[in-house]
């Protein structure tokens, strides 16, 4: 059986399901349903939380059973939780900045290995100072 369509074939705009019918007597329910989360993924991240779901979360037995590193798995978890609605992709603005206080503190701690006082101060959008 195919997978409910997720858009308009004419306009792409949503669709919405609004009947459902018994397989055996043919009994037909009208209205306007709404559908879980997961019926929004991707086969991709389908067959993503199934892996997930089978090594019960554990992302060392994912490691093992697929080949990929941990981040690259993180990215794929990130990547649903995102595809279901739960939390807004990261804006570059917040990339960037989150990359920018990974090196300011890399080189903070690099700094007070070497007996020197933290040279980097990391200036944030806002910041009134």
């Amino acid at each position: 059986m195919p997978l409910i369509p997720q858009s308009c074939p004419s306009c792409s705009s949503p669709l919405v399901v609004t009947q459902l019918n018994c397989t055996l007597c043919g009994t037909g329910v009208v209205g306007k349903f709404e559908l879980s989360p997961f019926f929004r993924l991707s086969p991709d991240s389908l067959r993503f939380l199934e892996v997930f779901v089978r090594n019960r979360g554990n992302v060392k037995e994912m490691e093992r059973e697929t080949g990929e590193s941990y981040w690259a798995i993180r990215r794929q978890l990130d990547e649903v939780i995102t595809e279901m609605g739960f939390e807004e992709s990261p804006k570059a603005d917040d990339l960037s900045t989150r990359r920018q206080e990974i090196a300011c503190a890399s080189e903070s701690r690099r700094d007070q290995r070497a007996g020197k006082p933290p040279n980097c101060s990391l200036k944030l959008k806002g910041d009134p100072s």
